[in-house]
């Protein structure tokens, strides 16, 4: 990624320690209203999930990567990131919005499946690229070695049959 608006030394840092400082929040909360009204393509969402603490809920603007008919949610900050804990502790419950809000389920990816999934996030959503150690266009060996790093879900929408 350029120089502008912000380098990739630069985007490493508002996430240093797997959480956003106040520029990375301030982003969030922006893109979080943005890709909500559902302006962008359809892999630009907001994920709404009750967090675990205070019991509000929560938003996260993400992207959504795309592989063999199924739509993934994938943690550039690994395991530890906010909305992925807050996941966990929701059972896998929230809320994906896009235009409207769609109840869905996210189901994680065991480690063994993540790595086609992590190559296509990558090819699709550029602001993780600074945050994963490896080439968009890298083998998928290379995927396979971080793949544990890197907590991948399915989503699962609500009414929707397998």
């Amino acid at each position: 990624m350029g120089r502008w608006p912000f380098s990739d030394d630069d985007l490493r840092k508002m996430y240093a320690g797997g959480r956003g400082d106040a520029t990375a929040r301030r982003f969030a909360r922006f893109w979080a209203a943005v890709q909500g009204v559902g302006l962008f393509p359809r892999r630009w969402v907001t994920l709404e999930v009750v967090g675990r603490r205070s019991g509000r809920l929560t938003r996260f603007p993400l992207g959504m990567a795309d592989w063999q008919g199924e739509w993934y949610l994938v943690s550039m900050l690994g395991e530890n990131c906010n909305w992925v804990r807050n996941v966990h502790a929701a059972d896998g419950q929230a809320t994906i919005r896009h235009g409207r809000a769609r109840a869905c389920r996210l189901v994680p990816v065991p480690i063994d499946q993540r790595a086609p999934i992590l190559k296509r996030y990558l090819q699709k959503v550029p602001g993780a690229r600074p945050h994963l150690p490896v080439d968009r266009h890298a083998p998928l060996a290379e995927f396979e070695e971080i793949a544990a790093r890197y907590p991948a879900f399915r989503v699962e929408f609500a009414g929707r049959s397998r």
